[in-house]
């Protein structure tokens, strides 16, 4: 069965939990009242995904958002290029990645959306001291997911890569996860253009993207056809959040 996915466990909107009950450097536990009226809250935003919130899930959900809302995410780096634009508006940007550590997962599921939730949700108990460290890691932006598309280039084949950008104090000696399932994985550096768009991520949104930037771009082998990926950085409270679909430039 799906689980709930980074987009809902990133971060709450301020409403959701007074600025009072956080510490900025050591986040004081939440009261019991205000455990299930979390818990509740993000139970009814799995179920607009049609995904269930397993109850184990609940701690997690209360140290990644009390630390969330006490700590900046940090931002993976990455080095600008060139940036493409038409009257006065950003079509995409071309940036490199350079070589770094992440935490990565595979789920196969029938759907994107159960792929990309199976995995994220392994990926934050792994950040949520479920690691050698036995501490909270700290969130990164963007979470990566990397789709390999069908052979005929007309959808996405079931296994998702969803992966997690160490922060830059485990850079150098990475937690070990306590989940076999996460892998350690030291990622070459990568050359993507890069576009924004807004809203859903779903197999049918994330393919509109595809073809709107391959339009851009007209004629070019340029880049890689067959996989594709989709940079998220926002949770589902923000109405129109923002997510970025990569193309990767073949090697030269």
């Amino acid at each position: 069965m799906a689980r709930i996915t980074f987009e809902d466990l990133a971060a709450l909107d301020d409403e959701q939990l007074d600025d009072d009950d956080v510490a900025q450097n050591n986040p004081e536990p939440m009261a019991e009242e205000e455990q299930e009226r979390l818990f509740a809250h993000w139970q009814a935003v799995a179920s607009t995904h049609q995904v269930s919130l397993p109850q184990e899930m609940s701690g997690p959900i209360q140290q990644m958002t009390r630390q969330n809302q006490a700590q900046e995410q940090e931002q993976v780096p990455y080095v600008p290029v060139s940036r493409h634009e038409k009257l006065e508006e950003v079509q995409y940007e071309e940036r490199v990645y350079p070589a770094g550590k992440w935490a990565c997962i595979t789920k196969g599921e029938d759907m994107y959306e159960q792929s990309i939730s199976m995995g994220f949700m392994k990926l934050m108990r792994y950040i949520c001291k479920e690691n050698s460290a036995g501490r909270y890691l700290g969130m990164t932006i963007p979470v990566m997911n990397e789709i390999q598309m069908l052979q005929d280039g007309k959808g996405f084949m079931k296994d998702i890569l969803t992966a997690y950008y160490l922060p830059a104090e485990f850079q150098d000696d990475p937690p070990v996860p306590t989940d076999s399932e996460i892998a350690i994985v030291q990622r070459e550096s990568i050359r993507v253009l890069s576009r924004v768009f807004y809203g859903t991520t779903t197999e049918e949104t994330i393919s509109r993207q595809i073809s709107l930037l391959w339009e851009l771009l007209g004629s070019t082998d340029d880049f890689h056809r067959d996989v594709y990926m989709v940079a998220v950085y926002q949770n589902p409270g923000v109405p129109c959040r923002r997510n970025e679909i990569w193309f990767i430039r073949r090697d030269p």
